[in-house]
């Protein structure tokens, strides 16, 4: 573990409206005790991108005393101890990022930064962060209650493909002998733990919450729960971990979803159904908290956090996504109900960013997961349920999910008439699937006039169709007629913007012909791609799945999967061709295709002039 050093913690009176992080901090709100101590990996970041900041405004909110300890050294437990045992519980986080992917590049190197860190520090949160911080927390306060929450900690609930093991491992909540877990978006059942607490209500007796996990013996188990293929047989069988997953993955619906029970040794992990959606008015209400929308002052001498930076002036108008790509958390974590804001809400958030001396005229972003699925709504949703033999999105768009364009163009454009603000962008992806269509016309329009700076976000991710299919994602003609349709409205306007695009390198299912295929198509059109991702197995997501067992957990068909380093690298070389250092592999992976006749269409693509992409 790399050495870090402890970051000295303010012994004055805290800075004017951030939470407390010290017993002097505490004495200057006239505390003797902290009810609630959240614990994050991130430094602290008072804005509600922020999921340690907006669950802990949420908590103050509603009565109860909360401190913050960002970062702690968790070589000890001093730290740990900085606030005091907590009269209800320590809520754990290993921060915005699972601590895994913050750590480590998908080729299993270390990274050098860790932006959610002041001055961009690497090393200042632990290798699976929640599990240390909890041990760490038990270490210090041993009857202390300890609530899991946040990403980390919701896509390890159950029995999970550890990529940087390569095995799988058992629930989180055992490693870190919490008592309980709240997995998804936590607003509902952290207040419902807190409320239970506060009632004198043991933390062994958490039972039925909505939206969490807890480890029960046999004889406190549900009524009729789903029994998954238990720890110990999906770590010592690929099929059997597939069967768990696709369970698992089957009840997600908040109205019509059972609980879930997997065996750990003689224990058992018991997952709640999710929590519900939560609507609109009690969307806008996170956001109306009194964040400072800062980060806090100790930090400004290392230079700040420059995660920040991004969302220091953007505004969240959306949760959940209805796409379900199969490398993605967000639908497993936010769920797949989309959840929107009001206009009125947006608006007076953007007027108080607008009335920040700092601010200077440009709204970053209105977006969430999917810009443009923002207002979306299917009648399903209404009953907090959806279609479960059904995507939202892929083949192609359902008809019943009716997409808002019309109150987003007016949501822009009021936003647009308030005083201070000069432009106002999207700095959030777009599904270009869903601008393919007449009827995305007038947004489109909208857009490319004025909410793009110059540059749109898209991720077409592939080119091959068998490829697509196991990603979830649309098929190439139709980001093809997105890009005619794109190219039109920016020429209507009369304003050059660059589509960016997202590329996904060595995904399950991709062979060294399929990506050949897309690096032929990016040659072909003279692109060069910047943004190219190789694929990292994140827990619980279907992709993941498949490149742990092999196969596509929903068909049980076989996929190859880009498992090796030198595979991988080759896949990159293809979409990559035109980088110099990647001309070797580029000739191998060519070579290996036998298809070396192809080395000088490359080579012409890489000298040609370049086009974004």
């Amino acid at each position: 573990m790399p050495r870090r050093d402890r970051q000295a913690r303010p012994a004055a009176a805290p800075a004017a409206g951030f939470l407390p992080q010290s017993r002097a901090e505490m004495r200057a709100r006239g505390w003797d005790r902290c009810d609630i101590v959240l614990i994050t990996g991130d430094a602290y970041v008072d804005h509600p991108s922020y999921g340690a900041a907006l669950i802990a405004r949420l908590l103050e909110n509603r009565g109860w005393r909360v401190g913050i300890i960002a970062q702690p050294d968790w070589r000890g437990v001093d730290d740990f101890r900085a606030l005091g045992e907590p009269r209800l519980f320590f809520g754990i986080t290993g921060g915005n990022v699972d601590s895994m992917v913050a750590n480590f590049t998908s080729g299993h190197k270390r990274r050098r930064r860790d932006d959610y860190s002041p001055g961009g520090k690497a090393g200042l949160r632990p290798d699976r962060a929640t599990i240390v911080y909890a041990n760490r927390a038990r270490e210090a306060f041993p009857d202390a209650a300890i609530v899991l929450g946040g990403l980390e900690a919701s896509l390890r609930r159950l029995a999970h493909y550890d990529y940087w093991r390569d095995k799988v491992r058992r629930s989180v909540l055992l490693d870190s002998r919490a008592d309980i877990l709240v997995y998804g978006m936590g607003e509902r059942p952290i207040v419902e733990i807190a409320r239970r607490l506060d009632a004198g209500e043991d933390p062994g007796a958490l039972d039925g919450i909505r939206g969490t996990a807890v480890v029960r013996g046999r004889d406190a188990l549900p009524g009729d729960p789903v029994r998954l293929p238990s720890y110990e047989r999906a770590a010592a069988d690929p099929g059997s971990y597939a069967e768990a997953f696709k369970l698992a993955y089957g009840e997600m619906d908040p109205s019509r979803a059972r609980p879930v029970v997997q065996a750990h040794g003689d224990r058992f992990v018991v997952q709640n159904p999710p929590t519900r959606p939560l609507a609109t008015a009690e969307l806008d209400e996170l956001y109306a908290f009194p964040y400072r929308r800062a980060w806090h002052p100790r930090y400004d001498a290392a230079g700040g956090v420059k995660a920040f930076e991004t969302v220091r002036f953007s505004i969240t108008a959306n949760r959940g996504c209805c796409g379900e790509c199969s490398f993605c958390a967000i639908t497993l974590h936010q769920g797949r109900i989309v959840q929107s804001r009001s206009e009125e809400s947006i608006l007076a958030e953007a007027r108080t960013i607008a009335a920040r001396p700092e601010f200077r005229g440009t709204i970053t972003d209105i977006g969430g997961p999917t810009a443009n699925l923002y207002a979306a709504e299917c009648k399903r949703w209404d009953k907090e349920s959806f279609c479960n033999n059904r995507s939202c999105l892929t083949p192609d768009r359902c008809p019943a999910l009716k997409l808002g364009y019309e109150r987003s163009i007016r949501l822009y454009r009021k936003v647009q008439e308030l005083p201070g603000v000069k432009h106002v962008f999207i700095g959030s992806g777009l599904r270009h699937d869903l601008l393919a269509d007449d009827a995305a016309g007038p947004y489109l329009d909208q857009i490319c006039g004025h909410q793009v700076s110059g540059i749109l976000k898209v991720a077409p991710e592939h080119r091959s169709a068998p490829v697509l299919d196991l990603m979830r994602k649309p098929r190439f003609d139709v980001y093809e007629e997105f890009v005619d349709r794109f190219r039109q409205a920016a020429k209507r306007r009369g304003k050059p913007i660059f589509i960016v695009n997202y590329w996904i390198s060595a995904h399950p299912g991709a062979t060294l012909e399929r990506t050949l295929e897309l690096a032929l198509y990016l040659a072909e059109h003279r692109i060069r791609p910047e943004q190219v991702q190789d694929f990292m197995p994140s827990p619980m997501t279907p992709a993941t799945c498949m490149y742990h067992t092999g196969r596509d957990p929903f068909t049980g068909r076989k996929v190859h999967v880009p498992r090796s380093d030198h595979e991988r690298r080759l896949h990159r070389a293809l979409i990559q061709y035109d980088q110099p250092r990647n001309r070797k592999l580029l000739r191998e992976a060519l070579s290996e295709l036998g298809r070396l006749e192809l080395m000088p269409v490359f080579e012409r693509a890489a000298r040609g002039r370049a086009k974004r992409g």
